[in-house]
């Protein structure tokens, strides 16, 4: 390879992993989104949880379809059909902030969050596969960092932008102001996602010689028909559980970071207290306001160490792979999980805040680890394989909805019984993985994509 092929594969690289950066970073500005809509428009916590649903059931619309338009198209007309959908659902979160209509939010959502599961798809092989073979799992995990990088900055710069003023608790009342303030706020965020995305449009279209010749060919299975796609993924037992696995863990995952700024606001848990301005990083994060008490926006901010456990337990997870079978792994993470909600939705308190924030370092391993097990023991392919854990992304959609109506019920700290049940089937997907056959070894880099 020549010095000016390998710069362009360099820069290649770049745009790509700041494609991971873009995609985790839009997908946890949702979590603040859901606490703002939630008062701007005076809704029930299901009806807020639209949001989320209008967001991941984008990823069973757009999966399989994304798996076969790449196997045609190839990696740079995908990744610019990407992009392109990524910037119509921006224009239209711009038009839902300036018209002030929550049914163009879910549209403006959906029509992003389709964009950013035909990226994924795109990317996640691409940045294995640009550079020296040798270190491709290096550049997919390097790759992948800047995606949690993503997901950490994303509330902290929301809660900002979003939650100014914003407070649902009963008998609170959100002035024409704030309302307007945080309206801008959403119109301010989509505005600059849009135009970042349009800049690496623009980069990807200039350097498409560089990335199509480095881009991996499909197989012969992922150029197959649609339908034989799908059937041949229904046609495992274990792709099927896997699924069930991933659809159970997004969908913790996703219950616990869009609810968290309403738990950790509540009166039962930091809405009172000023505990947390005492804890050196997260205090700074915060940013008190002086009032007594942690606001909605000082405890949407607080999401971010949610998401950045998630960001150091992965870290720390993959020096642990490496001396510890990763169903034993598994099994221990989500036990841990199970029991952290548990205590959080019984005992409530200061600490109770502490400890759901911390769940975020036991999800860290959990969707990698689900998704090279189920390949491991898949009959099926690894495309089909693959194909079918992505579409069950939509666990994201589903199981904040049942958290949602258990918050309206029961109050924010029960609805953490919905996240522990979840890990509590995933402890048994793990201890089951443990005794079944392996059917083919995987490149774990190559497979998950990260979650």
């Amino acid at each position: 390879m020549d010095r000016k092929s390998g710069t362009g594969t360099l820069l290649a690289f770049a745009a790509v992993t700041t494609l991971f950066f873009a995609w985790g970073f839009i997908t946890s500005l949702v979590d603040p989104l859901v606490a703002a809509v939630k008062g701007i428009f005076t809704l029930s916590n299901v009806q807020a949880q639209l949001s989320t649903f209008a967001f991941f059931i984008a990823y069973g619309v757009a999966s399989f379809p994304a798996a076969a338009l790449l196997a045609r198209a190839r990696s740079i007309p995908t990744i610019l059909i990407a992009l392109g959908m990524m910037i119509a659902g921006c224009l239209v979160m711009l038009a839902a902030a300036n018209l002030a209509v929550f049914t163009l939010v879910l549209a403006g959502l959906f029509i992003l969050a389709s964009g950013i599961t035909i990226l994924q798809v795109a990317a996640n092989p691409l940045a294995a596969a640009l550079g020296n073979p040798r270190y491709s799992h290096f550049r997919l995990t390097f790759s992948q960092t800047f995606n949690s990088l993503g997901t950490f900055i994303g509330p902290l710069l929301g809660a900002h932008l979003f939650l100014a003023g914003v407070e649902v608790k009963p008998g609170t009342e959100i002035t024409q102001a704030v309302r307007a303030n945080a309206l801008a706020g959403i119109d301010s965020a989509y505005f600059w996602i849009c135009g970042l995305i349009a800049a690496l449009a623009l980069f990807f279209w200039l350097s498409r010689r560089v990335v199509e010749n480095a881009a991996p060919a499909p197989s012969a299975e992922a150029r197959g028909s649609l339908t034989a796609l799908i059937a041949d993924a229904f046609s495992s037992r274990w792709a099927l559980l896997g699924g069930l696995a991933i659809f159970l863990y997004v969908g913790a995952e996703v219950a616990i970071g869009t609810q968290m700024a309403l738990f950790l606001n509540d009166d039962a848990v930091w809405g009172r207290s000023d505990a947390p301005f005492a804890v050196p990083l997260l205090g700074l994060a915060m940013g008190s306001d002086g009032v007594a008490g942690v606001s909605l926006q000082e405890a949407g901010k607080a999401v971010a160490f949610y998401w950045g456990g998630a960001m150091v337990g992965r870290m720390v997870g993959s020096l642990l792979l490496a001396f510890f079978r990763a169903t034993r792994l598994l099994a221990l993470f989500t036990a841990v999980a199970a029991g952290m909600c548990l205590y959080a939705a019984f005992a409530g308190g200061v600490d109770a805040g502490f400890v759901a924030l911390s769940i975020g370092l036991f999800n860290s391993i959990m969707f990698p680890v689900i998704f090279t097990l189920t390949l491991e023991r898949s009959t099926a392919s690894a495309e089909a394989t693959s194909g079918l854990l992505c579409f069950a992304i939509i666990g994201g959609a589903f199981v904040p909805l049942l958290a949602g109506l258990v918050s309206d019920n029961f109050g924010y700290l029960l609805a953490l019984i919905v996240p522990a049940l979840c890990y509590a089937v995933l402890c048994l997907f793990a201890i089951a993985a443990a005794r079944a056959r392996v059917v083919r070894g995987v490149d774990a880099a190559a497979g998950a994509g990260g979650h």
